[in-house]
């Protein structure tokens, strides 16, 4: 009988250290900060932006007790990266899987991280993350695993870039007509920090405080390190618009994870990095001991040449750390050197021996073309020329609960017009529409998507665009220039050893293929992570298994037609 104690007492010990529940109570408010020297309303979460990291260990619970504290503004949040594997409704997608958390009130959120890696958390509704409600979430292996690769340090950095009007206004500019771009960021954010030139403001200011040099909030991220020691540098990108090129000036940076997963290493300058992504990287502090030197963002893939760069200090210990770079920051990339980032997306590969080999065929093939069109005089992204809507219940809770008028039944085009639609002009579109229909995937079957970029309604113009899936991970199996050549192109797919990944870039006038099982029962939205871009309709909705998700928790209710379902 003694024996029989201990060996369950040894037993729960085993289970505590492999899954821990972990809690966190955020108080979510809006305050006024000057990440940038530049004073504005943003969200911050405990007082800060970005917000609190979130460490576990593979297969913990997470638990998120959120209170919203903004005055007149609902909010969601989603756990990037994060799969919801049994917990779809807890994705934090506003309109997708979740009514919004009302002003005043507190909602809680509930999911396991069973992948260690590197993912993020950021606000889910509307355009607010753009107003620095973001975070990090690392994951780590389990006591007794190691990853396959060594470091001394391991620290993680978030790239952002930053506007100095509201949300709110940026959102009246898209939809109005006539049209008013959001325009170019004003400055660059390594870890919450950059620098605006205050003397270049236009007009002055009646307030002396909008704008100030000397605010603490804006002093130059700084990162310490010990010469000769290896550091694990998690780079992720949170920008509401523009694609990054990351570099520490004088180091090469190792690259050995992408979203989560290990890649075959390799080395680069320039970390080219998008919207919604994560890499880790190794740097090695192995320069002149004597000096700091700079850590800096650049702007590619858009002309912006008014937008600083984001400029940090990669500080060797014991000098001081305010001490600056003896140097100029390093020039930055050719923005539109399509090339080299190509290059980069070509070059990630699934690490030897962590490989998961992907299906040898597809059951579904779904093309989509990234295009922008007008509707009722209104400039709009678009998915073979539907625009995406939210509807007013969502997806998940329509789809469970069997409402059938929630959405639109008719689903979205599975394509376009493959042989007569030139990707390099500019399209008439005579035919856009706007729709809140879904793509409904069959439980359990492989699924193709083929992104398809084009030119926009400016001439000689295609973007890169950072398409985000949420609930799964997906294969990449290859990119490619000019119009996707199903015949060709697909007997081209890497099935051998390719990288998986939840965000993925289509560069300008290209393409690019993904390969997904369609095995976690719920609603997914797969968008654009460009904010402006994804308030402009680009986006669209997979359900899958929706018979197989389980009894929706009530407080993801309380909007559109689900108002008489919730229960407080």
């Amino acid at each position: 009988m003694l024996l029989f104690s201990i060996v369950i007492i040894a037993l729960l010990n085993v289970s505590s250290v492999e899954a821990r529940i972990r809690r966190y109570k955020w108080e979510v408010n809006a305050e006024y900060k000057a990440p940038d020297c530049f004073r504005k309303l943003v969200i911050t979460i405990n007082g800060q932006t970005p917000g609190p990291t979130i460490r576990a260990q593979q297969n913990d619970t997470i638990i998120v007790e959120v209170t919203n504290n903004l005055f007149t503004e609902n909010l969601a949040i989603h756990w990037h990266g994060i799969r919801q594997i049994g917990t779809p409704w807890f994705d934090g997608t506003e309109g997708v899987t979740q009514c919004p958390v009302l002003p005043g009130t507190t909602f809680t959120y509930q999911f396991v991280v069973d992948r260690p890696g590197t993912y993020l958390y950021h606000a889910h509704y509307g355009m607010q993350r753009e107003n620095g409600l973001y975070g990090s979430i690392i994951v780590g292996l389990p006591e007794g695993e190691s990853e396959p690769f060594t470091y001394d340090y391991d620290r993680n950095i978030i790239l952002n870039d930053w506007y100095h009007n509201t949300t709110t206004d940026q959102a009246v500019g898209l939809a109005s007509v006539p049209f008013r771009w959001i325009g170019e960021p004003q400055s660059l954010l390594i870890h919450g920090r950059g620098r605006f030139n205050c003397s270049s403001l236009p007009i002055p200011s009646s307030d002396p405080g909008l704008c100030n040099a000397s605010y603490s909030d804006c002093s130059p991220y700084r990162m310490i390190v010990v010469p000769g020691k290896t550091y694990r540098l998690r780079i992720s990108s949170m920008t509401s618009l523009s694609a990054l090129s990351f570099q520490i000036e004088g180091h090469n940076l190792t690259v050995v994870e992408a979203d989560g997963h290990f890649v075959e290493p390799f080395v680069v300058r320039n970390l080219f990095i998008y919207s919604g992504e994560t890499y880790s990287v190794l740097v090695t502090a192995d320069q002149d001991p004597t000096r700091n030197y700079w850590i800096t963002s650049n702007i590619v893939s858009r002309n912006a040449p008014n937008t600083p760069p984001g400029l940090g200090v990669f500080v060797y210990y014991p000098n001081h750390v305010r001490r600056s770079p003896p140097t100029t920051p390093p020039a930055a990339p050719a923005w539109n050197d399509t090339r080299p980032r190509m290059e980069q997306s070509q070059a990630i590969k699934a690490r030897q021996g962590y490989i998961i080999t992907p299906p040898a065929v597809s059951d579904r093939v779904i093309v989509l073309l990234n295009t922008q069109n007008e509707i009722n005089g209104r400039r709009k992204w678009s998915v073979n020329n539907v625009s995406f809507t939210h509807p007013k219940t969502p997806y998940l809770i329509a789809l469970k609960e069997n409402i059938t008028d929630a959405f639109d039944q008719n689903p979205p085009p599975n394509g376009y017009d493959e042989a007569n639609y030139d990707i390099f002009i500019v399209q008439p579109n005579k035919n856009a529409t706007s729709s809140n229909g879904i793509y409904r995937l069959d439980f359990n079957t492989t699924v193709d998507v083929i992104l398809q970029n084009a030119n926009t309604m400016n001439p000689d113009n295609s973007e890169t665009h950072p398409w985000h899936l949420h609930g799964h991970d997906f294969w990449v199996l290859g990119y490619g220039e000019g119009k996707f050549d199903k015949f060709k192109d697909a007997g081209k797919y890497n099935l051998v050893n390719p990288i998986m990944k939840n965000t993925v870039p289509v560069h300008p006038y290209g393409w690019t293929a993904l390969r997904f099982i369609a095995d976690n029962p719920g609603a997914w939205a797969f968008h654009c992570h460009i904010e402006s871009h994804f308030f402009m309709g680009m986006g669209v909705v997979f359900a899958e298994g929706i018979e197989k998700v389980g009894k929706l928790p009530s407080s993801i209710m309380g909007c559109g037609q689900s108002q008489g379902l919730y229960r407080p």
